[in-house]
């Protein structure tokens, strides 16, 4: 997957700055921003301050919350100074994501407390598309960014979000800043980071639909992976999340997570859950892993912490897993990580559809 970011932060940045240009001389001040409270001057100026925060955390990989340290604009800042706070706040942006490690992450609030380098850059470019509508709204100037720039947003910030049939239509009504045919007002929005779970020896990374189509078409799905990976059912369930993420039925964290190996950053395999809990809060769960990274308990590990994570949520009351009969291997991976088993799947109903003599194992109620 070709790494993505500081080339997009650099582009929306400039885009913006061209725009606004053509309209220096008008009174900001004195304009509201679209649907926004604030006035233009101060909506450009929060640009500035969202690309200045983002790359000053993603720099300093700050995780225990924002910076200590504000972007001031000295009073008789004109509307062109303004600008060149936006373009200069936009390039430290793109250089902190240029030159992050791939497994660097810092803080957001919202909603998993952090975010990795390709996070950073897609907040940062949504800031800058959005708000650059809201000024064109306040100023009356027509502006629509590349929808390159908005698919990828959308896939990366907003995987609740079904894909409609244009993507920056899309991404305004799904910041309630547009409307879709068929689909109700938003009044309320976050965008979605992807969560990411402390397991042992590994990290277990959320898998955004970006990932997912490029881990479908056969790439790497923006992961270093070890020499023999990704396994053919990581591959699959990647297929599987896009599905649901253009169905509008995907929630991200009951997708699909890559093993990463914290000792060298290395992606190892495959883990997550067949879909969302169903009514009776049951879910089920499945993995694999590279053929080099097996007999490391790896999996056992990565299970163990997933299933601690889910079992602690209200929407989920048990966890399964579908095994083949013969293949002991998986059937001791699931009993050490807390499962015990609970019969052929095929004496309970919803399991799974799968063929051949299979062992249901269950966790939790």
């Amino acid at each position: 997957m070709q790494a993505w970011g500081g080339d997009q932060v650099d582009e929306a940045v400039a885009g913006c700055v061209a725009a606004l240009r053509q309209v220096t001389d008008r009174d900001w001040a004195g304009v509201r921003a679209g649907r926004l409270e604030w006035d233009c001057r101060t909506t450009a100026f929060h640009i500035a301050e969202d690309l200045f925060a983002y790359a000053g955390r993603l720099a300093g990989r700050v995780t225990g919350g924002a910076l200590p340290v504000e972007l001031a604009l000295d009073d008789d800042a004109d509307n062109s100074g303004v600008l060149d706070v936006i373009e200069a706040t936009g390039a430290l942006l793109s250089a902190a994501v240029r030159t992050a490690p791939r497994e660097a992450r810092a803080f957001h609030p919202y909603p998993f407390r952090s975010a990795n380098r390709e996070g950073f850059a897609a907040m940062g470019v949504t800031e800058v598309l959005l708000h650059t509508h809201d000024l064109a709204e306040g100023l009356g100037f027509g502006y629509e960014p590349p929808e390159e720039l908005c698919t990828a947003v959308l896939e990366r910030l907003f995987p609740q979000v079904r894909p409609g049939p244009a993507p920056w239509p899309t991404l305004l009504w799904a910041t309630g800043r547009g409307e879709l045919p068929g689909r109700p007002p938003v009044t309320a929005w976050r965008w979605s980071n992807n969560l990411v779970l402390t397991a042992g020896r590994l990290t277990l990374q959320g898998v955004t639909p970006a990932a997912a189509r490029d881990l479908a078409l056969g790439g790497d799905g923006g992961f270093a992976w070890v020499e023999d990976g990704p396994y053919e059912g990581t591959r699959q369930a990647a297929g599987l999340l896009l599905k649901a993420y253009e169905a509008g039925v995907h929630r991200p964290e009951f997708g699909v997570f890559v093993l990463v190996r914290t000792e060298d950053g290395r992606a190892v395999g495959g883990m997550g859950f067949h879909g969302v809990p169903d009514e009776e809060g049951r879910a089920e769960i499945g993995y694999d892993l590279a053929a080099s990274a097996r007999g490391h308990g790896y999996a056992t590990e990565a299970l163990r912490a997933l299933a601690d994570w889910a079992l602690e949520r209200d929407d989920v009351r048990q966890l399964c897993a579908v095994i083949d009969e013969d293949n002991t291997g998986s059937q001791r991976v699931v009993e050490r990580a807390g499962f015990t088993r609970a019969g052929l799947a095929e004496e309970h109903d919803g399991v799974s559809d799968r063929e051949g003599t299979l062992r249901l194992y269950v966790r939790g109620e």
